[in-house]
This record gives C-alpha cells, structure tokens and sequence, in this order.
C-alpha cells in the first residue's frame, strides 16, 4: 500500500532511508546516531542498513560535526547532521552562521553546500535545561539558511527527502513533541512543496497561524472556539524562512482576525515579523490588530513549570476572544 500509518520519528526515518536509496552521496553524521539509533531512535536501523560509512557515529563536538560536513557538501556529498537536542546546537552556531550560510555568495554563487542540520526542538517533554527550546529565529534571521519545520508525519516524509536534495543549507526543526503520534503517510504522492505554507482547517472568524507542534495546539483551540460558536481558520507555516505568506494574507482578508502562536519567547521572534508583514499586506482588511501568543521571555523554565510557559489553546483562546472584542 502507498499509504501507511507511521509515527512522526518512523516517517522522519523512512524519509532519509529514501533518500539514502535514491543517492549514494547521503550520508548522515551526529552524536549516538549509528548504534544506538539517535536519542529519539530516529536513525533506528539506518547504520545496519547502509553501513558505518554513511551513517557516522561522531565524537560529541557539533561545531566539529557541522565543520566536517561543510567540507563533505564541498567533496559533492549531502551530509545530514543530527543535533541531539535544541539547546546544543550553538556550539556549532559560528560554523553555521558565519561559514556554512555565507559560502555560497563568498563563491559567487558557483558552489552549492548542501548541508542538513537536523535539531529536535521545542518543549512538552518535561525535560532541563538546554533539552526545551526554540531557537528559530536565529536561523531565520540569518541569510543564507533555509528553514523549515514540519508538523505532521507526512509531511516529515516529504519535507526531509526535499530538504536533503535542496542545493542550499536548511535547518530541520523537528519538534520532538511530535516524534511519537502518529498520521498517515502518502509513499506515493508528494506533498506541497517545501516552502509552502498550508490551510489545514477552514474558518470564517479568526485565521490561526503557527509552526510545528504549535500547530496541534492551534487546532486543539480551533476546535473548543467552535463548540463556543466561533470558526477559527488554522494554517500551518511549515517554512519558516522563506514564508509563503500568499495562504496566510489570503486567510486574513477574508477573516479580517489573526492570531500567531508560538513556543518561542515573543520578542523579535518569528512571529513578529509574521505579524508585521502581514499587517503590512492585509492592512485594510484587519478588523484588529495581529495578535501574538508566545513563550515568557525568560528562559525555559524547570520541568514543573513548562505547563506554565508554554501556550495552550486557553492562551489562544484568550487572544482569539480579544481580537473578536475590537
């Protein structure tokens, strides 16, 4: 069958397993990625599979993982890198940021670095410090970086194959939350494209906009509006840098409400350019003005506490309720 039900991590993996078969150059690099699978056992088996030559167990030294498969994506081959969690990833954020994002206009554009940088993301695992956070805007505020983050396991399957064939550096959020639920995955048909932004219920009152496993959250509040008499329209961002805002500005001007939420803390956040562009295109259709949810801007807080800092649908809600009060 073309269409199997598979948790978010097994689609995660049959996605590379894929790309793997389709192209000899894919190789995949991280800390306990072989043997052991990956802390979230999303390499599970690939190591058996394809060998200790194309699935590399590193030393525990990202800002050397990242500087080696820059020089892989230089040899012609399409290094994968795992960070093990969100919070690791900033030894390697010089080599990121400085080297891998600029080497293409440093060449003129006659190199192409083809360098995935997967980082599980994102709370809602009672985990400490450095294992719960959200550090997409770094990325995305930086030219030169694709990224994305998918939300469900189908797109998981899809998003992961296109960004390894991408010619450019994508950074591969993939919100940990969702590593275990499960959804079905077309084998057989693409999905949209990656830095397309997606409609995944309609609405007529408030268009919700949101990434990764805010996405669910959005839904989940969508859906209690409902049952209040109030019809929420959810889109889901899945790229992050570039935005495809046509999907987003379109929603608004029919809904004339928008409320972004977000883990991440709220200032100079993704969400704030989402909202400032989108009152940039949308401005006279805006019945209030764009709201945002987010993360406290504090840092992410002891495992107790996560309830508290991360937005639910009662936080949503709340906004969704101001932005009809206008």
């Amino acid at each position: 069958m073309s269409v199997e039900t598979l948790p978010f991590s097994k689609a995660l993996n049959a996605g590379m397993r894929r790309a793997m078969q389709d192209d000899d150059h894919v190789l995949l690099m991280g800390e306990d990625i072989g043997r052991l699978g990956g802390v979230f056992r999303v390499t599970e088996g690939l190591q058996a599979e394809f060998g200790d030559r194309r699935v590399l167990d590193t030393p525990l030294a990202e800002s050397g993982i990242v500087g080696t498969a820059i020089g892989l994506a230089m040899a012609g081959f399409r290094p994968v890198c795992e960070i093990q969690f969100d919070g690791f990833v900033f030894p390697a954020f010089d080599q990121i940021t400085t080297q891998l994002a600029k080497l293409t206009n440093r060449h003129d554009g006659r190199m192409s670095f083809p360098v995935v940088i997967r980082i599980p993301y994102g709370g809602h695992i009672g985990a400490v410090e450095h294992h719960q956070e959200s550090p997409e805007a770094y990325f995305t505020h930086t030219p030169g970086l694709r990224v994305v983050s998918p939300s469900t396991p189908n797109d998981a399957y899809w998003m992961i194959q296109d960004a390894i064939a991408s010619p450019d550096p994508v950074i591969f959020l993939e919100p940990k939350s969702r590593y275990w639920p499960k959804g079905e995955v077309d084998l057989a048909a693409r999905a949209l494209p990656l830095h397309a932004s997606r409609v995944v219920r309609r609405g007529t009152d408030v268009t919700l906009v949101g990434h990764g496993a805010m996405v669910t959250v959005l839904l989940q509040a969508a859906a209690l509006a409902e049952s209040e008499g109030i019809s929420c329209e959810v889109v889901d961002l899945r790229s992050l840098s570039p935005v495809d805002y046509g999907p987003i500005v379109e929603s608004v001007r029919r809904t004339g409400r928008m409320v972004y939420g977000q883990e991440a803390p709220g200032f100079t956040s993704l969400g704030s350019e989402i909202a400032a562009t989108v009152t940039e295109q949308a401005f006279f259709s805006l019945e209030a003005p764009v709201l945002r949810v987010s993360g406290f801007d504090v840092p992410f807080p002891a495992a107790k506490l996560e309830g508290s800092y991360l937005p639910d649908a009662d936080r949503i809600l709340e906004a969704v309720d101001r932005a009809l009060a206008y």
